[in-house]
């Protein structure tokens, strides 16, 4: 399975990138960081001052600790979140069982699910799978993902086909899912709003 460590040759600044990505309205401190993701607190510390002065992360003093989060004006931002959304959580999971999951043509999840913020509307998508699905193996994925979010994943699948007539028909639901912000995880976006 492709990972962050195919591009980025430190095990330590890969998981600095998936834990400030995977949660971007999060700040962390130096020790919470070490605990988090499991390593030295020397080899955390020189990781961070990579990754702050390439720009990618902010750090700021708050009383005694230093807390430091991703950067959203940082050039790469988007394209490293959607890496991270590729790499972890749902996205690796769905990504690693994507056999078991059946033909999958597109799995694209909305901007706003990827950075952990609350529907605008209760009945936006924050998941849109287009293929021959196999419902309860994904059903699965989604049960585990909502629990360890702590929160209901609403997720839309459609066949091919009926997406296809969908979007011939400018089924206004559907272009409500396609206008809005997106990161794909299978496919490509060209393919999918053509």
């Amino acid at each position: 399975m492709a990972s962050l460590s195919d591009i980025i040759t430190s095990r330590v600044r890969v998981k600095l990138l998936e834990l400030f990505f995977s949660n971007i309205n999060e700040l962390y401190h130096v020790r919470g960081i070490a605990r988090e993701i499991k390593e030295e607190i020397n080899a955390v510390r020189l990781g961070l001052e990579k990754l702050e002065k390439a720009g990618v992360i902010k750090k700021e003093m708050r009383g005694n600790r230093v807390y430091y989060w991703p950067r959203q004006d940082y050039p790469f931002f988007e394209d490293i979140l959607s890496m991270v959304a590729k790499t972890t959580g749902i996205g690796a999971k769905i990504i690693e069982n994507r056999r078991k999951i059946g033909n999958v043509n597109w799995v694209m999840f909305s901007e706003r699910f990827v950075k952990r913020e609350r529907r605008l509307k209760e009945d936006e998508v924050d998941i849109l799978v287009v293929g021959d699905i196999v419902l309860p193996e994904l059903a699965s994925l989604i049960r585990y993902e909502e629990a360890s979010r702590n929160m209901e994943i609403n997720y839309t699948v459609m066949s091919r086909e009926e997406f296809e007539f969908r979007k011939k028909r400018r089924d206004p639901f559907l272009l409500g899912i396609l206008s809005s912000s997106r990161i794909m995880i299978i496919g490509d976006q060209g393919g999918l709003v053509e």
